[in-house]
């Protein structure tokens, strides 16, 4: 009951201050004082990473090395499935002329597979490294940008939204978007795959 009367005492503070004052200010759910006049936007970043160039250009850089990755591990993978047929036809055949020659070559089948495999590690861990390189790159050229762009604009926060995670509604009249991807590009200049 203590709890329940501090609460409408709380709120009918807020209120009686606010309607005495003629102050701009509201209250939230927790009876905190929040500013009328401050100033909020959002961006939505799915929208910006679509079309930011210097994201659309680390992200084609990035498709490339993984196709050249995937290109060099499917050649090493038939190479070393031609040379696993071939010790298996000469296994069924007969073919090796000592039980010695015959662990050598499985011994050197054994070995290319497991090179094979730290190969696939090695490049998938480059892979990941770079993408995470490549996040923290995007990241630092917004952050960089944000800062210099909130100097000549009267916002008191800027709210980043991607689908339904941080931002359930908003007026559109707040969405700053396009003048920020606008804004950035403008930055970075044209894109690689626009050249």
């Amino acid at each position: 009951m203590n709890g329940i009367a501090a609460i409408a005492t709380i709120l009918l503070f807020a209120q009686c201050s606010g309607n005495a004052g003629n102050t701009p200010n509201t209250t939230s759910s927790n009876g905190a004082g929040v500013s009328s006049d401050m100033k909020i936007a959002f961006v939505e970043i799915d929208t910006l990473l679509v079309q930011y160039n210097f994201w659309n250009d680390l992200n084609m850089a990035m498709v490339q090395k993984e196709e050249n990755v995937r290109a060099t591990l499917n050649q090493e993978a038939r190479k070393l499935e031609k040379e696993m047929q071939e010790f298996q036809r000469k296994v069924e055949n007969n073919a090796f002329v000592s039980r010695e020659r015959y662990e050598q070559e499985q011994a050197r089948i054994i070995k290319k597979q497991q090179d094979l495999q730290n190969l696939q590690n090695r490049l998938s861990e480059e892979l990941a490294t770079e993408n995470q390189k490549n996040n923290l790159m995007l990241r630092d050229s917004i952050n960089s940008f944000m800062k210099e762009y909130i100097k000549d604009h009267p916002y008191n926060m800027i709210i980043s939204n991607t689908g339904f995670d941080n931002l359930l509604y908003a007026d559109p009249k707040h969405n700053i978007t396009q003048e920020i991807v606008e804004g950035l590009n403008k930055k970075y200049g044209p894109s690689t795959a626009n050249k």
